[in-house]
């Protein structure tokens, strides 16, 4: 079955648009926050577009997650945590809408006041705010929360804060964030950051927990049994204080959202035909048009979804760490590019029916284009005319492979690229002017069936040209515990992206932090064409600038030749028990954290 995507010239506009490029100068406090004017929807909103405020509450849903986890702190950089417990614990002080990419909406705060320049911004409470305990949300737990946050939580609350000049409460209630750097989406930030109780934490240490303590939050959904490495239980809230927010209504109707964690991606399936877990994403079209037709689906008592939506292709693949010897040279990056037969490796894992991914905001207005550097996109790259690699400027396109196996032209230019970079085939070795063999670990977590498949085609053409390429497997905290570190030659990446990139782009790609621990810069690049992209999206004036920036900032990255690109999923295919539904109405982002299992309710 097949729902529609409304509107989707609207969602492009919105997209494209950014929200509208006017500025507006709050000279009273506002019920939302738009990156440039307005939010779309008015004061008096009833709820989100998406959203059915008049949706049941009540049953289940299950869902199959493969590998484990040793800790419930998605708030820190410790621990293995399942990376839906963020977005469904976590409340903040606003809401991100899936509708508008640069637009926040009242949560915990029930107003928003800042300058037209950004400079600063206040936050009045919601006075009904309170934990799920029953205690009240106060300025006290939300200055606490960013402090603690900003020195000791996870590295992506860690930029941010060094911006922060200070955060004090400037009447009860009231609090005002002053930043020391030019940045327009450090307003929008401020709002997007989970609040903690204060109280909780006394006499404990927040960054060295693990399943031992349940941070206490403010959201609809809480943790009501887990055991490590099986299952987590969240249950709603029936004393939630927010139920009549209205970004709020209508969202988290579910009684439970269930996790249970499987070792591999066999199992879970099975369990999901035994209707033992009752929701799951397919992200392999061939395995969607020949495993779903068990009874369940044929009986009507599965139902099978495709939704469209109008997300960047973001970028999943083999990542090369560059601060390896062995990756560091662009050329020899490239020669891997070449010799990795994407036609051939589709046509085995997805029966060549899923697109190559060809940049990081491909799918979208924000993806750079065909051909040489033109306009603005051009302009803002000349500077670093000396540090950007071939096709930065003149276009770059992926290796188009060869539908056979020997892939002659591509695995030509391999063999050029590494003898460009110094490695020869001596006796059928890959080996450098000292005799040192080119080898090299692949590492990647346990389970994961379709990608260690991708791998063992890519290790038999690494072996044709002589090189020694080890696939090793590792449980979840051994496999974190490495790449946490940058202990790896290669591994699996994935980088969803939105469209409103923003500070986190240098969480992804920024040079200062691209060697703290726990970070998420893995392919180690560091460019200051990369950073001087990223500031200009950041303060970017106009909606011109702003596309343009990231343009540029995709043509840096791509022609960087740090990953290897998988197939994209440009439509979310989603297989479900017909008691569980959703709105018919789908926002721009489509399935996205925020829309499943926020708005889904369960009804007979």
């Amino acid at each position: 079955m097949t729902k529609p995507f409304p509107n989707i010239s609207r969602a492009i506009a919105i997209a494209v648009a950014v929200s509208g490029m006017g500025q507006t100068a709050f000279a009273e406090p506002q019920h939302g926050i738009a990156m440039y004017g307005d939010p779309a929807l008015p004061p008096d909103f009833v709820s989100l577009p998406y959203a059915n405020p008049d949706a049941p509450t009540g049953g289940r849903m299950v869902t199959a997650e493969i590998g484990t986890f040793d800790s419930l702190n998605p708030y820190i950089t410790k621990g293995s945590v399942p990376w839906q417990l963020r977005f469904l614990t976590g409340e903040s002080l606003m809401g991100r809408t899936l509708d508008e990419p640069f637009s926040l909406y009242g949560v915990l705060a029930e107003s928003i006041e800042t300058s037209p320049e950004r400079d600063w911004v206040e936050f009045t409470l919601n006075p009904a705010a309170a934990f799920s305990d029953g205690s009240p949300v106060t300025t006290e737990d939300v200055i606490w929360s960013f402090e603690i946050l900003g020195t000791e939580g996870n590295g992506r609350y860690r930029g941010f804060w060094e911006k922060v000049e200070s955060l004090e409460e400037v009447r009860p209630g009231t609090v005002r964030f002053t930043f020391n750097t030019p940045d327009r989406e450090l307003a929008l930030l401020a709002g997007l950051r989970p609040i903690l109780k204060k109280a909780q934490w006394e006499g404990l240490d927040f960054a060295e927990s693990g399943v031992d303590v349940i941070p206490i939050t403010s959201s609809p959904m809480v943790i009501d049994d887990f055991e490590p490495g099986r299952f987590i239980s969240l249950r709603r809230n029936p004393d939630y204080w927010g139920k009549d927010v209205p970004f709020r209504r209508g969202t988290f109707n579910l009684d439970e959202i269930r996790l249970e964690f499987f070792g591999d991606e066999t199992p879970a399936f099975e369990a999901f035909t035994a209707q033992e877990v009752n929701f799951t994403r397919e992200f392999n079209i061939a395995r969607w048009e020949s495993r779903y037709a068990f009874p369940a689906v044929e009986a009507g008592d599965v139902v099978k979804s495709v939704l469209p939506h109008g997300r960047p292709t973001g970028m999943t693949g083999f990542v090369m760490n560059s601060r390896r010897d062995l990756f560091a040279d662009w050329r020899v990056r490239d020669a891997m590019l070449h010799a990795f037969n994407f036609p051939v490796i589709n046509d085995t894992i997805t029966g060549r029916a899923q697109p190559r991914i060809a940049s990081y905001w491909g799918n979208s207005p924000l993806g750079m284009q065909d051909g040489p550097a033109t306009g603005k996109v051009a302009e803002f790259l000349e500077p670093f005319m000396d540090e950007l690699l071939p096709g930065a400027i003149e276009g770059y396109a992926l290796p188009a492979g060869d539908e056979s196996q020997r892939n002659r032209a591509d695995m030509r230019v391999a063999i050029d690229q590494f003898e460009a970079a110094g490695w020869t085939i001596q006796d059928g070795v890959m080996q450098n002017a000292d005799g040192t063999p080119f080898a090299f670990e692949l590492l990647l977590e346990t389970g994961a069936s379709e990608t260690i498949g991708m791998a063992d085609m890519y290790a038999e053409t690494m072996s044709s040209l002589g090189i020694e390429m080890t696939i090793t497997t590792v449980d979840d905290a051994q496999y974190k515990e490495r790449t946490d570190a940058y202990d790896f030659d290669m591994t699996y990446y994935r980088r969803g992206l939105s469209l409103s990139p923003g500070n986190e782009q240098y969480f992804y790609y920024g040079l200062e932090n691209a060697d703290t621990p726990g970070g998420r810069n893995l392919m180690g690049v560091k460019s200051p064409a990369v950073d001087a992209m990223i500031g200009r999206l950041l303060n970017s004036p106009s909606q011109d600038d702003f596309i343009a920036a990231v343009r540029a900032l995709d043509r840096v990255l791509t022609s960087g030749r740090y990953v290897i690109p998988f197939y994209s999923w440009n439509v979310s295919r989603i297989a479900h028990a017909k008691e569980l539904h959703h709105p018919e109405y789908i926002p721009v982002f489509g399935d996205w954290p925020g829309w499943q299992p926020d708005v889904w309710w369960f009804e007979e």
